[in-house]
């Protein structure tokens, strides 16, 4: 497996691997997928950070991006969505994609990652409960499962309400 960034002939195969793993009976049509095409025409789109796991035979099996959001006006990223297809899922994809990310925003310079997604999983990365480092949910519902991973930019005078990017806003 290799990750890499996304080029433009990968748009295609990422759009179907964000439906599949998105997908089920009961959410046939996600979000995420409409959410992802939209976030390619925003102005936050990095293109930096749009980030595909590509099998042995050349195969996009997964995909993750950061959008750019801010904390109180500042800049910082948000994560989401990450993807990885059913067929190539529980073999480390979205863990090697969740480290590569935070790589590559680390070596942009962001000061810190957000998401919204289960503690469980994502505390693995060193994500914390973003109240934890004074920086509010869009929503206040989300609770803990809204986290930060601050990166080496990251100072403590960095708080206040988190905003993802514009198409967050129309899901």
């Amino acid at each position: 497996m290799l990750i890499r960034r996304e080029i433009p002939s990968d748009i295609p195969s990422v759009q179907h691997v964000t439906t599949a793993a998105f997908t089920s009976p009961e959410n046939p049509e996600p979000v995420e997928t409409t959410l992802l095409a939209r976030l390619r025409d925003d102005r936050g789109w990095i293109p930096e950070l749009s980030l595909v796991a590509v099998t042995d035979g050349g195969q996009v099996s997964g995909h993750v991006v950061c959008t750019r959001g801010t904390v109180d006006g500042a800049p910082a990223v948000g994560l989401g969505p990450l993807s990885v297809h059913p067929a190539h899922q529980r073999r480390g994809i979205g863990q090697a994609l969740v480290h590569a990310v935070l790589g590559a925003a680390e070596a942009r310079g962001e000061p810190l990652v957000a998401l919204l997604g289960s503690p469980r999983y994502y505390g693995r990365f060193g994500f914390r409960a973003a109240t934890e480092y004074r920086i509010d949910p869009p929503e206040p519902a989300w609770g803990d499962y809204f986290q930060v991973r601050p990166l080496a930019a990251w100072t403590p005078r960095l708080r206040g309400g988190f905003r993802y990017a514009a198409p967050f806003d129309r899901i």
